[in-house]
């Protein structure tokens, strides 16, 4: 049953609401990382009912796509804008055609020809990949990081003789650590 409202609705997709094991069995979370080619992807019914996607998912290249290219040329495949924070050219959203500069972030893709566009044009899909985006949007991460680097290693970097510091690292005085001498050969070029 299709539904539109007039007011934004949202939902946050998680692998047990994308991947669908073929055959017998329920999604495990450890049997897909390990065995993604045991998985189909069900997103295409949220395709019915989107306008837009907010992709941030992991890929890799056996996992199954969100969609297929050719998914987008259906007239029940409503979405209009894609941001692919995960910004794997041809990845998990395969109409990613690679990044974009962050002056100008957005392009749009052909429906038909799969081509790019200009953005925001009838028959096109509008993409938003820009490789840096993770650092154009640190405040959430920066407050996270400094909290953990806080709670778990400030005590340690400002005392002397930390086991932790010691084993993270990699270089003193201009020599490899201990724990990084197999770093040696990598390190002198050969």
């Amino acid at each position: 049953m299709v539904r539109r409202f007039a007011y934004p609705v949202y939902t946050q997709l998680k692998g047990a609401d994308l991947y669908e094991r073929i055959g017998k069995g329920k999604y495990k979370r450890i049997e897909f990382h390990e065995h993604p080619e045991l998985y189909r992807c069900e997103f295409l019914p949220y395709a019915e009912q989107t306008d837009i996607l907010l992709n941030g998912v992991y890929w890799d290249k056996n996992v199954p796509r969100l969609f297929e290219k050719e998914n987008i040329q259906a007239d029940t495949f409503i979405i209009r804008t894609i941001a692919d924070i995960t910004d794997d050219a041809g990845g998990s959203v395969p109409v990613n055609l690679g990044d974009q500069p962050i002056e100008n972030p957005v392009y749009g893709v052909d429906r038909t020809t799969f081509q790019k566009t200009e953005p925001y044009l009838p028959n096109s899909i509008d993409i938003m990949a820009v490789g840096n985006l993770p650092n154009e949007l640190p405040r959430d991460a920066s407050r996270y990081f400094g909290e953990q680097l806080i709670k778990h290693v400030l005590e340690n970097l400002v005392g002397e003789g930390s086991v932790i510091i010691e084993r993270a690292t990699m270089v003193k005085n201009g020599k490899l650590t201990p724990h990084y001498e197999y770093l040696k050969e990598y390190a002198s070029g050969n």
